[in-house]
């Protein structure tokens, strides 16, 4: 069930196989494979630098705020 909403079957994915072999070609095959999963890693690593962003955002935006509550202390205590 290709153009269904169906997760394909197992004579599904022999047709597809022989697809993909027509069209590339057994030679090429590896090397696609190979660059398919390389794209995937380079996806996942961009997904674990996103999350290291976020934190990294989190903590500076702690610290800024602990600076300017010492800032703020700071006047308070000066102007009394």
């Amino acid at each position: 069930m290709i153009l269904g909403f169906g997760i394909p079957s197992g004579g599904e994915w022999i047709i597809v196989l022989v697809i993909v072999v027509i069209f590339f070609g057994v030679g090429k095959l590896p090397a696609v494979l190979g660059q398919m999963g390389k794209g995937v890693k380079a996806f996942k690593n961009g997904m674990n630098e996103d999350d290291s962003d976020t934190t990294k955002l989190k903590e500076l935006e702690t610290e800024v705020e602990m600076a300017e509550a010492e800032e703020v202390k700071g006047r308070t205590t000066t102007a009394s």
